[in-house]
């Protein structure tokens, strides 16, 4: 049996198994091989062909037969094709890098282009941003050399850059809070390019679509180049339009769809009608009484909305980590920036615009138990909502009809 797949030395975070899967008909295998495997693995040649990701691909060049103009000019491969006993070496990062760009709608032509990190993909956005016509191209490392800038000085000396590469893997599952540098810094900026594509929005590239610039993280690169992998692998063409339908797939079996609003305005029985093959229906309020082991209700009269908000964001963090599911959410998530964040950087969210005369006060929610605190909290909160939605769901006669809506308005916009 012929063997493809993919060699690093973690691949948990990797989506590659699933989008070869859609592009071809055959088994791709994630390979997770320590520094000492990597030379019996390429010397024993048993594989049809691979794709290479961190940190071997430079490892692996030594032991191949060719290597393509754009790997050799780049210094990095990832992807080898065995023909007949002999390994031929190719950059298909270059495309993804290269079609990423253009999926944005970013010219770099004459732009002054700050690359964030020094490995193989950094080397790879190079090469892109000088074909595409950039004026100015600055590595950007922790350590300053001959070839790269520091941070600080990205900051305080080229702070009129264009665009922004980021190739390091800061900001990657499961350290997805963290942020390689601060758009902020930088007042000319047009563009954000991020490799990292788990999560599928990154703490940077919110940050800059906060700001009105355009941003995307790695999943269309990640296609792209994976599209230009099997065309190598299996000596065809793939159409390009095949190629968007598998990242709209990909993208549709990832996102998140998270349901926000007023207690009572039908997060959870929503939830329950979206049947999205894969995916798993998370409430956080019945995680967070698994957790406490008791009611919310019960929670907040023993230690306080304070606690219960800690605990709420606690829980946030960890169901918004993973991807495919639909997370109904309490009244009060949008509160606190950082369960926004949490929510939008695997999700899209959803607020469910319920009338205020179809809300109702219940005795189970401690903060709307009566008219006047659910009127109160309605007045304090329906700004929130619509400031932190990426989508206003109109309030519809059935929950299935707002389910039918939601669903129809996510394929639309990842299209």
């Amino acid at each position: 049996m012929k063997r493809y797949g993919c060699i690093g030395k973690k691949l948990t975070h990797s989506f590659s198994k699933e989008i070869h899967a859609m592009l071809a008909d055959y088994t791709y295998e994630l390979i997770e091989l320590t520094e000492e495997e990597v030379h019996p693995f390429l010397e024993k040649k048993d594989f049809a062909a691979i794709n290479v990701t961190i940190p071997y691909k430079e490892t692996v060049i030594p032991y191949l037969d060719s290597v393509s103009e754009i790997a050799r000019r780049i210094g990095a491969v990832n992807t080898v094709v065995n023909r007949d006993g002999k390994l031929y070496g190719y950059n298909t990062d270059y495309h993804g890098m290269k079609a990423l760009i253009a999926h944005l709608g970013l010219h770099l032509d004459g732009k002054k282009v700050l690359v964030l990190g020094t490995g193989g993909t950094s080397k790879t956005a190079r090469a892109v941003a000088t074909d595409m016509g950039a004026s100015e191209i600055l590595t950007v490392s922790r350590r300053k050399t001959e070839e790269s800038i520091t941070y600080e000085e990205a900051v305080t000396l080229h702070s009129d850059a264009e665009i922004l590469i980021n190739t390091t893997p800061v900001g990657m599952y499961p350290e997805y809070s963290s942020m390689p540098i601060d758009v902020s810094s930088f007042g000319n900026l047009e563009g954000v390019i991020d490799a990292v594509y788990n999560p599928l929005r990154t703490n940077l590239v919110l940050d800059a679509k906060a700001k009105g610039i355009k941003a995307e993280g790695g999943l269309y690169m990640l296609v792209m180049q994976a599209v230009v992998a099997v065309e190598k692998f299996l000596g065809t063409d793939v159409p390009r339009d095949l190629a968007d339908q598998v990242y709209a797939k990909v993208f549709a079996a990832k996102e998140n769809v998270v349901l926000t609003g007023m207690p009572g305005s039908g997060k959870s029985t929503v939830g329950k009608c979206m049947n999205v093959e894969g995916y798993e229906l998370v409430d956080t309020d019945s995680e967070i009484e698994k957790r406490c082991g008791c009611t919310i209700k019960e929670l907040i009269a023993e230690k306080g909305e304070a606690y219960f908000r800690a605990l709420e964001t606690e829980v946030i963090r960890d169901v918004s980590a993973e991807s495919s599911r639909i997370i109904s959410t309490g009244g009060g998530v949008i509160l606190r920036e950082e369960n926004v964040r949490a929510l939008q950087r695997n999700g899209r969210i959803f607020f469910l615009n319920a009338e205020l005369s179809r809300l109702r006060a219940t005795d189970d929610r401690p903060l709307s138990d009566t008219e006047d605190k659910l009127v109160t909290l309605y007045n304090e909160r329906i700004g929130l909502y619509h400031k932190t939605a990426d989508v206003v769901v109109p309030d519809m006669e059935t929950a299935e009809a707002e389910a039918n809506y939601i669903l129809a308005k996510r394929m639309e916009l990842i299209r």
